[in-house]
């Protein structure tokens, strides 16, 4: 049976036992229902060769190869991921439109008796549901920023306030980037799509009663760009500005990009390009500095001078912009656990009194 879902809370909350997404990995990895998993009825080389033989040969001859290795790849899955599965299982099949692949797939499951449904319209059903809650519905969403300098522990600050019942939404974690210069994450950053599919099951989840606590960014996060309507609302949020003396702000910054650190110990070249692309606006002088403390290896020296040179700056000059924003300013004396803890029980306590 395909089966629609109205809108993406119904999606989200589909009642199967199991969604699989039998697009190819190279589709799986752009973008894919939250939860899903991948079990590809065509391999990205195989789709390619059907493709090839459906444009170049004949769409009948087309359509018999591919059966072909639907059956075969179908007959591994079903003796290897899903062996264990019982009679009772009901999954949740889709593809890209809904059509073969997910509809022969479908059928394969159905006939060995398993209660196996398809997703009308595949993954460009579910697609037009995200794009429309974030780029055409109004987001029914009250939003409160966590600012501060760099270093201030905004994101350990967000995981702690949910620990505390504050409804928050990681925008760095779901984009994989720290948002900075050296923001780049072991991993990589997700593609765009998969980003506002994480993004859009976030916002599905919370209660739109409640506020949302976000990090105060750019509209970008790396190369992931932030839906305008969530970033128009970000502009006009109040904001809770973070204070923290420098040295707390180096030592957080020590451990948080302890990766980078490594990264930098063992290929300083990369790091070096990278302070390179910032003689423009910060000189040669600073910059030059900055490298000395890195050919040294004093890395405290390089993040203290990185955040009272460029960093602090910057974003003193992006303050200006939203300084009537500001409600109230937490003072941190130490970043490390007892002092992180300290300033998430003041936050918290900030967050329920204020009205956005």
């Amino acid at each position: 049976m395909a089966v629609s879902f109205p809108n993406l809370a119904a999606i989200f909350d589909h009642g199967y036992d199991t969604i699989i997404d039998v697009r190819s990995p190279d589709e799986f990895a752009e973008d894919h229902v939250p939860g899903a998993i991948n079990l590809p009825v065509l391999s990205n080389e195989e789709r390619a060769v059907v493709g090839t033989i459906y444009v170049q040969d004949s769409p009948f001859k087309a359509r018999k190869v591919g059966a072909a290795l639907v059956a075969k790849n179908a007959a591994d899955h079903i003796a290897g991921p899903l062996a264990d599965h019982d009679g009772g299982w009901k999954p949740l099949v889709y593809c890209w439109r809904g059509g073969q692949r997910s509809g022969s797939f479908t059928g394969i499951l159905q006939q060995i008796g398993w209660r196996a449904d398809v997703v009308d319209g595949g993954y460009q059903s579910y697609r037009k549901l995200v794009h429309a809650a974030l780029y055409s519905n109004p987001l029914a969403h009250r939003f409160i920023l966590l600012d501060g300098n760099t270093g201030s522990a905004k994101t350990a600050l967000l995981a702690r306030l949910q620990d505390r019942g504050i409804q928050v939404i990681d925008l760095e974690g779901l984009a994989n980037h720290r948002g900075s210069l050296l923001g780049e994450m072991p991993g990589g950053q997700p593609h765009q799509k998969g980003f506002e599919s994480a993004l859009a099951a976030a916002l599905a989840a919370a209660d739109p009663r409640l506020p949302i606590v976000v990090e105060a960014e750019s509209s970008k996060i790396g190369q992931i760009v932030l839906p305008p309507q969530l970033w128009s609302r970000m502009k006009e949020a109040p904001r809770i500005e973070i204070s923290a003396p420098i040295e707390a702000r180096t030592a957080f910054l020590l451990d948080a990009y302890a990766d980078a650190t490594e990264q930098a110990d063992q290929d300083p070249t990369a790091l070096q390009a990278k302070l390179d692309l910032l003689r423009h606006r910060r000189g040669n002088t600073i910059v030059e500095t900055w490298l000395e403390h890195l050919k040294s290896g004093d890395m405290a020296a390089l993040a203290t001078a990185l955040m009272t040179d460029h960093y602090d700056p910057a974003y003193a000059q992006s303050r200006k912009r939203g300084a009537d924003k500001i409600r109230h300013v937490v003072k941190a004396r130490s970043l490390d656990t007892a002092g992180q803890e300290c300033a998430a029980d003041e936050i918290a306590q900030l967050i329920k009194t204020m009205s956005v």
